[in-house]
């Protein structure tokens, strides 16, 4: 919970000379933020901050970004510390609940996100109704918002009990959603999921097993589906999770809130960031051809752009890049896959380290870019890459969700604006236009 320090910030109008004293509020760790709830009560003014990169819109205790260090934690938890010891499971507990959870907690836990995974029937005929060749991330759109239909003894927010059924089911059922959504784009049978499994074999399972054979488990490929699943778990107040956030605040039902977090993180800008460095691997082709490309980059009349590089938080090297590349490496080395891109890939993160350009403007690695390569190794198509994140980053948008409908302060979303249309003017009829 925050804390009022007690320094103020004094804004004066140089107009009439009054004065106002703005209070300071400090989190645990991180900059101290400036109290400007009352300042349009006090002062007849907003703030204007396009983006909102210098507005904190809430209060959490859930994830916290250091940017200029290459931090990032979830409840206290160093990233790399859970990618490397802990499971998505796990890290859901914790995301869910404030901590780690005790071997009974945990195994509980499981068990009851594992007997979710089912999806109502009727829902196979929802699929159904879509074409073949449609996007995957609009069919994820369009089925997620629809389990309030199907699931609507868990909609009622302020019943604790409901929400808690509701954040388990949405869960336990994704990964189910979107393997559904994989299969019905190939034209596949839908596998049902196997309560034996663990939660990333399981997701593998659905995606990738065929009737007419065994599906053989691999236990490089089961961890690095985990390992990316906790990378994408969570990440602070980022245009999806800023998206649930809002749909939250009026009171809508958490199905609809989730597939709205699904919708904006469909974007390019976001989601989509990892298939956009796979394109630019691609397009540059060999490792003879960086140095055109990188001087293209930082040509500003030039609209080629260097993608996985640099982040809007991160001004240091993004500590999920770090595990990514070590799991990029297992899983090629596993599948034995000698591919050229991951070769072309890590000479421009070494090129990253050394030239000026990139040292100047903190252009370093994220963790979109490794990412595609491991799913493009797995066998994904790049249409599915945003899939995956939005399997994971659905725990993230659930406690970000729960967290804000128990804040006794959260009101709904109203952002203001600087209004720069015409003032008011008379209705002229349309038998007088010029």
């Amino acid at each position: 919970m925050s804390k009022s320090n007690s320094a103020t910030f004094s804004l004066i109008n140089d107009a009439t000379g009054d004065k106002y004293a703005l209070p300071v509020l400090d989190g645990t760790v991180g900059p101290s933020v400036i109290d400007v709830r009352r300042l349009y009560a006090e002062t007849g003014h907003f703030t204007y901050d396009p983006g909102y990169t210098s507005t904190g819109s809430c209060e959490s205790a859930l994830t916290y970004i250091d940017g200029d260090e290459g931090v990032l934690l979830h409840r206290g938890y160093r990233i790399e510390d859970l990618a490397e010891k802990s499971s998505f499971l796990e890290v859901a507990y914790l995301l869910l609940n404030g901590e780690l959870p005790n071997g009974q907690e945990r195994d509980s836990f499981v068990d009851t996100i594992t007997h979710h995974t089912m999806l109502h029937e009727q829902l196979i005929n929802f699929y159904r109704g879509f074409r073949r060749d449609a996007h995957p991330m609009a069919i994820m759109c369009g089925v997620v918002g629809a389990l309030s239909a199907f699931y609507h003894d868990s909609t009622d927010i302020n019943d604790p009990h409901a929400r808690m059924v509701a954040s388990y089911r949405l869960v336990a059922k994704m990964p189910t959603i979107a393997a559904m959504a994989y299969k019905y784009s190939l034209g596949q049978p839908f596998n049902y999921p196997q309560n034996e499994l663990s939660y990333a074999e399981n997701f593998l399972y659905m995606l990738f097993a065929v009737p007419a054979e065994k599906y053989v488990m691999n236990p490089v490929l089961a961890r690095a589906m985990d390992r990316l699943l906790i990378l994408h778990a969570d990440h602070e107040q980022n245009a999806s999770t800023s998206t649930v956030r809002l749909a939250g605040s009026s009171g809508a039902n958490p199905f609809a809130c989730i597939a709205a977090g699904i919708a904006s993180l469909w974007g390019p800008a976001h989601g989509g960031a990892n298939e956009a460095v796979l394109n630019m691997l691609n397009e540059v082709g060999h490792k003879d051809r960086i140095g055109e490309y990188v001087k293209k980059a930082k040509d500003k009349d030039d609209p080629f752009r260097l993608m996985g590089f640099g982040h809007r938080v991160y001004k240091n090297y993004d500590p999920r890049a770090k595990v990514m590349m070590q799991s990029c490496h297992e899983v090629l080395e596993d599948l034995g896959i000698d591919d050229p891109l991951l070769d072309l890939a890590m000479e421009f993160e070494k090129l990253a380290r050394e030239d000026e350009y990139f040292i100047e403007r903190n252009l370093y690695p994220n963790v979109d870019f490794y990412s595609g390569i491991i799913l493009k190794a797995m066998g994904f198509p790049s249409d599915m890459f945003t899939v995956l994140f939005a399997v994971a980053r659905t725990v993230g948008w659930i406690a970000q969700w729960q967290e804000m409908i128990e804040d006794p302060t959260q009101k709904i979303g109203r952002p203001r604006q600087l209004y720069t249309g015409p003032d008011q003017r008379p209705y002229v009829p349309v038998e007088k236009r010029g």
